[in-house]
């Protein structure tokens, strides 16, 4: 029974790791290289007839040129909401609107906002890490309890915690790897 607590707590954390993982990978997309990706601006809300929707529910986004987002409203009227959008938002971007589409030219990037970016990649980064430990913790709590209940002897549980710690460094590699990508992207001229 112990046996089938302890393969449970670790499934449910390497679950939650691989999540994090996720979450940042996609966290990740919204930062901006050099490079146009429709990505970049799926975070972008527009307030459109009093409602506020993701503008992929307004417009096709597509990148056909490796410094050009183009955003193909499906209703004309969006036009100058989406353009507003844009500006409003963090992207530092400025929308050309030629009355059919959105052109969003993306320049390139400063030495200086490249390092800024790689920053805020390394702090999204060390926020991933630290979601990682919580599960760590939170599942070492629960081994401990098991321990505690007399439901597995203390080498079961150095054991499991062993397990947990070789789950722990696998995903703090595979955020490194991810967060090392998108630097090295940041960084290409």
């Amino acid at each position: 029974m112990a046996n089938e607590l302890v393969e449970d707590a670790l499934k449910e954390a390497d679950d939650k790791m691989r999540k994090t993982a996720e979450a940042l990978q996609a966290n990740l997309l919204t930062i901006r290289t050099g490079r146009a990706s429709p990505a970049l601006v799926e975070p972008v809300k527009v307030e459109f007839y009093g409602t506020v929707m993701p503008l992929n529910q307004l417009a096709t986004v597509s990148a056909p040129e490796p410094r050009l987002l183009l955003i193909r409203p499906w209703d004309r009227g969006s036009i100058s909401a989406i353009e507003k959008a844009i500006l409003k938002s963090d992207l530092g971007l400025t929308p050309i609107n030629d009355g059919s589409v959105v052109r969003l030219p993306i320049p390139k990037l400063t030495e200086e906002r490249r390092q800024d970016l790689v920053k805020l990649v390394s702090r999204r980064v060390e926020e991933a890490r630290v979601a990682v430990r919580n599960v760590r913790r939170d599942v070492q709590d629960d081994l401990r309890d098991l321990e505690k209940d007399k439901l597995m002897s203390e080498d079961d549980l150095r054991e499991s915690r062993d397990k947990l710690q070789e789950l722990t460094e696998r995903y703090n590699d595979r955020l490194a790897e991810i967060g090392e990508a998108k630097e090295k992207e940041i960084m290409e001229i």
